[in-house]
């Protein structure tokens, strides 16, 4: 029971954001005993994703605002004299702003299945109006609802020690039988995807789509496990820290990733296609073939820049947009280059920046696909549940809906010396990592936080319309004002298994100048319109019909010091929330440095040792019969619907 704890561990970690997840599976692997709770009822924290009844929960729990669970009334009487207390926040303030909007019609002749029909209503679904949708919903906060995973590990989880062990990468052209199958996966299925296909009678698309193109809300509710919505947007580089670290510590085996397959822009009021590889740069038709010596010619300098320094040292001080106007390109190719292969703005980075950033997109080509970026099918919240299993297999304990009220401090020593649960036990430990948004409005009282703007849109059709329904894309959509901030949209597919079939999930994403509703709604109405019935006939129109959509802010706590927080121990360290980067190479580099603090010595999450290798006390006893090597028996045999890639080698110079 989660009341009945042992009193005493080497590292507690509260939160199970991918940061936290990371360091609790490198210390857990590292031989250090790790207790890893958080108060929210699923993984992830604002990591995490939710199916589409999930979200509504979700979205009711932050228009409430209540503690997820019960305070604990007599903690304060369990600090003694020579400790103080640090109370721990007790609500997150993480999330702002939240603005529903749906325009799918309400068949009304239809029965729901599932509880949480927004009211149509082709105006706006205000904060209000969503928390008193919430309310009618009447949404249970379940473990099936909010798609939670557990970390127990069945057998042919292991971990494997083949160094060649790399990433699963699908092709993107799914076919629908597999599409509505999860267990031809090499990850753990998620529990909402396991109740889908077991529990939930899904009708033929025939029968729910009486004319083409018709979504209903209705349909939506129905399909809801279909859905896994993000609450952070982020791809993966081919080449970033953290592929490197799934590959190195074998926790890619719990994931199935699939390619970006275009990288788009939006440039004179359309969505173009970027061309990347070699071969899209020759068979591009947007290009001329003067302008495609030009661009190859570009690329290949930014290859190899550093060996020619002469070549942009005189234009080190000036921004990489004046740089790129100096090297002989047209405005359509320095478009391009800016926007889409750099992901940067006219003011954003200078020339050294802007060549790095080219030259990182560059080398991350062709390692898994004709683009730099996988995305982990069922949703980014898979990634922080990957490293908890991998902590789970070698020991460490988690407890979710188990809160913490405060961190007893030692007042001798000046140290963190235990926390207080919710049940009033005391639990010792010697390292303590918290989350940002556990921290009290006392500890933050001098931090000052950035904001995310987020929009998430449920749509009929993909904003680049091509012969094939399943591509995942990447636009970028530069600023037009000045103080506003460039924005990144990434637009699913059914095949990523984050929504259901004959409709698309694109997520929005910039750094705050205002509400995210002001920020993003621009960008919206110039990629999208409004679904209207008198337009469900009309089978031409131009741009995809918007469905559904929310927008919220969120902190964005990647940059605060240390020295911000007020008066935290030495031993208690801080972790932040998601941040507005594209990649995730901030939660490594951040995870690994504070691995580094507690485990100075050890190695940062190396793989597993392969059972056959694990030496048990007696002779006759089998690895997979033991308990104590925390490791079951490994399975070799890879699905046959997989496409199980090595990790490619690294080009010669």
């Amino acid at each position: 029971m989660a009341d009945n704890l042992p009193s005493e561990f080497d590292v507690i970690v509260i939160g199970t954001g991918l940061p936290e997840s990371i360091i609790a599976a490198a210390c857990s692997r590292s031989g250090q005993r790790v207790l890893h709770v958080d108060s929210r009822s699923y993984y992830g924290g604002n990591w995490a994703s939710f199916s589409f009844s999930g979200l509504l929960s979700w979205l009711k729990e932050h228009q409430e605002n209540t503690d997820i669970v019960n305070e604990c009334p007599a903690w304060q009487e369990k600090i003694l004299e020579n400790e103080e207390a640090i109370a721990l926040s007790r609500t997150d303030k993480t999330i702002q702003h939240v603005e529903v909007f749906c325009y799918a019609s309400q068949d009304l002749h239809e029965d729901v299945e599932e509880a949480g029909a927004l009211q149509k209503n082709h105006a706006s679904v205000t904060s209000v109006n969503c928390t008193e949708a919430a309310d009618s919903a009447c949404l249970p906060i379940e473990d099936e609802s909010l798609r939670t995973t557990s970390c127990e590990i069945p057998a042919e989880q292991t971990p494997s020690s083949d160094p060649d062990r790399a990433l699963e990468v699908n092709d993107v052209q799914v076919t629908g039988e597999k599409e509505n199958h999860c267990d031809d996966n090499t990850c753990v299925p998620s529990t909402a995807e396991k109740e889908t296909s077991e529990n939930v009678p899904v009708a033929e698309d025939t029968a729910e789509q009486p004319k083409k193109n018709r979504i209903t809300y209705s349909q939506i509710i129905k399909e809801g496990r279909r859905f896994n919505i993000d609450l952070v947007s982020k791809l993966l580089y081919s080449r970033g820290l953290l592929i490197d670290l799934l590959i190195k510590s074998n926790v890619s085996r719990y994931a199935e990733f699939k390619n970006i397959t275009r990288i788009l822009a939006f440039r004179e009021g359309r969505v173009k296609q970027v061309p990347c590889s070699r071969a899209d740069v020759f068979n591009s038709k947007q290009l001329t073939m003067v302008e495609k010596r030009m661009l190859m010619k570009f690329l290949t300098f930014c290859m190899e820049y550093e060996e020619h320094p002469d070549e942009y040292k005189a234009y080190e001080e000036i921004k990489f947009s004046e740089y790129l106007k100096t090297q002989k390109l047209t405005p359509n190719l320095q478009y391009f280059v800016l926007h889409s292969m750099a992901m940067t703005s006219e003011t954003g980075s200078s020339t050294i920046d802007g060549l790095k950033a080219t030259k990182n997109f560059l080398q991350c080509l062709g390692r898994y696909g004709n683009t730099p970026f996988l995305f982990p099918l069922y949703g980014q919240g898979e990634l922080p549940q990957c490293f908890c299993r991998m902590c789970a297999v070698f020991g460490g304990i988690y407890c979710l809906r188990h809160s913490v009220q405060c961190l007893v401090v030692d007042k001798e020593s000046g140290k963190c010396k235990a926390i207080i649960d919710q049940y009033g036990q005391r639990i010792i430990s010697k390292h303590f990592l918290v989350e940002d948004s556990y921290l009290s409005e006392n500890t933050c009282s001098h931090v000052q936080y950035r904001q995310i703007s987020r929009a998430v849109l449920i749509t009929d059709r993909s904003v680049l319309k091509t012969d094939s329904d399943q591509q995942i894309s990447i636009l970028t959509v530069p600023a037009e004002e000045p103080g506003t901030f460039a924005v990144r949209v990434i637009e699913l597919c059914s095949s990523t298994m984050t929504c259901m079939k004959g409709s698309y999930l694109v997520h929005l994403t910039c750094t705050s100048s205002k509400t995210a509703r002001e920020d993003l709604e621009p960008v919206v109405q110039k990629l999208f319109t409004p679904y209207t019935e008198t337009e469900i006939e009309n089978e031409e129109i131009e741009k995809p019909r918007l469905l559904w959509g929310l927008y919220f802010n969120m902190r964005d706590s990647s940059d605060v010091s240390r020295n911000s927080y007020n008066d935290l121990p030495s031993n208690v360290y801080v972790c932040s929330g998601p941040d507005c980067a594209l990649g995730n190479d901030n939660a490594v580099k951040q995870a690994e440095a504070l691995f580094q603090q507690i485990c100075p010595n050890e190695d940062f999450c190396p793989p597993p040792p392969n059972p056959e290798d694990i030496i048990l006390d007696g002779d006759n006893l089998q690895p997979e019969a033991s308990e104590s090597s925390a490791l079951p028996e490994a399975n070799s045999e890879t699905p046959k619907e997989s496409s199980n890639l090595k990790n490619p080698e690294e080009p010669s110079k």
